[in-house]
């Protein structure tokens, strides 16, 4: 099913999802962000935030991108700062989100890896934590806890499983901020990426 793409995504792209109401927002500038996964045996690797922006929720482990950095450079650098390991992380997909009133948008770039180096460790900003996607098969597999999408972002249960997946994607959240501090999505879209041949 393809649609019109909404405003500050581009590419080949075939909607996966889409849902809420209203125009989209607009915004003058991206600001550049970075956000990491590790996969393996059925489980991936996210981080409690403990402080900031998004405390409480679970996410990958990334942040913003300094200037003269890559968008890798600063995802490989913002994975060591907040879970003390190394990866070799490829780009997986691209998400754009806008806040109503910002004027400026969070571009963030997802990056993944199926192996890592050093051992997951708790930061000042970050708790890794192991979970599974994978339906339990025996008492081991129960012990990992599935993925915690209540305690996650919104709009993550809709990307989060290309990602697993290994499908490329791309998709733009508008939000609205709430009075109890929440963000409250708006409107959003998903795509995959359709490889050229």
């Amino acid at each position: 099913m393809t649609s019109i793409l909404p405003p500050g995504l581009e590419g080949n792209l075939v909607e996966y999802v889409q849902g809420g109401v209203g125009d989209w927002l607009p915004f003058d500038q991206k600001r550049f962000y970075t956000n990491a996964f590790i996969i393996q045996d059925d489980k991936v690797l996210l981080g409690l935030k403990k402080r900031g922006f998004g405390i409480n929720k679970y996410n990958g482990f990334g942040g913003k991108v300094e200037p003269g950095e890559t968008l890798t450079e600063a995802a490989i650098r913002e994975l060591k700062e907040e879970a003390g390991i190394d990866a070799p992380l490829e780009h997986a997909g691209s998400l754009l989100f806008m806040t109503k009133g910002a004027g400026w948008a969070f571009q963030i770039e997802i990056f993944s890896a199926h192996s890592y180096s050093g051992t997951p460790t708790e930061s000042d900003e970050m708790r890794p934590e192991w979970f599974s996607y994978a339906s339990p098969v025996s008492d081991a597999d129960a012990k990992v806890p599935p993925i915690p999408y209540e305690t996650m972002w919104d709009g993550d249960a809709h990307w989060l499983p290309l990602l697993i997946q290994g499908q490329k994607f791309v998709g733009r959240i508008d939000s609205v901020m709430q009075d109890d501090g929440e963000f409250a999505m708006t409107r959003f879209w998903f795509g995959t990426v359709v490889s050229k041949n």
